[in-house]
Parts: C-alpha cells; structure tokens; sequence
C-alpha cells in the first residue's frame, strides 16, 4: 500500500499567486498522480478538506479540530474506501494534559495534536495503525517532548503491531526530536530504500531546488512492526515552475503480514 504525507500549506496564509485557490488544482491533481492508498495532510483548513473530499470522493477521511470549539480538520487523514476497513480512531493533544482538548505545553508556539487510524486492508486482512502529526516548528523543548508523547501512545501496542508514523516533523534527521523516535523502533522508510535519511530539503517556500534552507527533511513517513518498505520517494512535480505545496510530498510504499 501507499502512503503521502501532505503539507498543503494553510489558506489563510498570504501566498499571492500561491494562495489556495490558486494552487489546489494542481496540488490534488498531483495526489492523485500518486495513486496513494492513504494520504496524510498537515495545515489542512475546513474548505480545504472540503475541496479535496469533493475532488477524490472514493476516498474517506477522518481528522480532529485543535481548539474545543474549533472547526479545522487539523492532520487530516483520508484513506481508500474500497481498500480498507475502518476498525477505529482517535487522537490526542501533544502537551502535559493530552486529553484537554486545545492543551499546550513546553513553549510550544501552536496547538499541536496527532491523530490515528486503525485499518483493515480488504485484500490481505492486514491491520495495522497510521499516526499523523504536526510538530511545533519554534520551540525545541516542544518537539522533543512532543515526539515523547508519541512514542508513549504508539509503544502501548506490540512491538510487532504493523504502524506508520507521518508528518512534518519541523525538523531533519540532525535533530534530537528525531532520535527520540529512533530510540523507540521507528524506522525511516525513505532511508530504508535509500540509505540516507537526507535527501535535502522537504520545505522549499514555493522557490523548489532554489530554496535556500539548511533545514533537510523535515516530512517524514516511519514504521514499526511487522512492515516492510518497499519504495519511498521526494515528490518534486511541478508546473511552469508552481508548485502545488511550499513542501514537497513524501511518499512511501509498504508491507505488512497478517497478524
């Protein structure tokens, strides 16, 4: 099966020619180039959900609002209807009281949350759970403790439970935020295909090669469990130089056995 992650870029920003309306076409057509089985967004707006439900309508979605009166479907997940069983799903606040809806800790400069999927693929009987998060992309302390929360939630299954992990980590491989997912059995799918974690820049401000950041790959897809990976990939599509995110896409394939 196939997995995106998707930094869409978030419609109240000030992108100009780069705005939403302008891009969304071309952001949902390059999805869709992809074939993915699963799709994991992060700075996903209500119309934006509602844009990409109405263009990929096999597809059902599960997401969480930050703010307890909130409405944004923030790390948005959509999966293929006809490939796969919902069994359950959830998600938590990535602070010191993740039950309290709108909770923040650590200097954190936003709400952050994750949320989770389990699913059942029809073909092989294979279930397994997707985590989607969105670290913070100011505070150190909050990334670190923040990526211990997820490991906390996701070490409470098997060591052998098949799970994904995907987001923008707000940081690359260099980071400590990253070893603590390391420390806990998670795997880099893209560095499982190709030996490096570090195939350069994910976050681009819309300029793509001609980005100039030190920061490398900061969108990241891992595994634990009983998966394989068998294909991962820097999406870089464009078009007359617009591209359909200021990040590129990640993309991952994986295997899984029945449990």
């Amino acid at each position: 099966m196939k997995i995106m992650t998707c930094n869409v870029r978030c419609i109240e920003a000030h992108d100009g020619d780069n705005h939403w309306e302008y891009r969304k076409k071309l952001c949902i057509d390059v999805i869709r180039s992809q074939h993915p089985d699963i799709v994991c967004f992060q700075e996903m707006r209500t119309k934006q959900f509602a844009d990409v439900s109405r263009a990929m309508p096999e597809y059902h979605g599960y997401a969480m609002a930050d703010e307890p009166v909130g409405r944004n479907p923030q790390n948005a997940m959509i999966y293929r209807s006809d490939a796969f069983t919902l069994i359950s799903a959830g998600g938590y606040w990535l602070s010191e009281t993740p039950h309290v809806a709108g909770s923040r800790s650590w200097q954190s400069a936003c709400i952050r949350l994750a949320n989770w999927i389990r699913l059942q693929e029809h073909a092989t009987g294979l279930e397994f759970r997707v985590v989607n998060t969105h670290l913070d992309h100011k505070s150190q302390a909050a990334r670190e403790q923040q990526a211990l929360r997820i490991v906390e939630d996701t070490c409470a299954y098997p060591a052998d439970y098949p799970q994904l992990l995907t987001g923008d980590m707000n940081c690359d491989s260099r980071n400590a935020a990253i070893d603590v997912f390391k420390s806990a059995g998670w795997v880099d799918t893209y560095a499982g295909v190709h030996g490096t974690e570090n195939p350069g820049h994910t976050y681009h401000q819309f300029l793509g090669s001609q980005a100039d950041t030190v920061t490398g790959k900061m969108d990241w897809i891992f595994m634990r469990g009983r998966l394989k990976v068998t294909d991962a990939a820097v999406i870089k599509d464009s078009d007359n130089g617009r591209f359909p995110s200021d990040h590129y896409f990640v993309s991952a394939v994986v295997d899984g056995e029945k449990l």
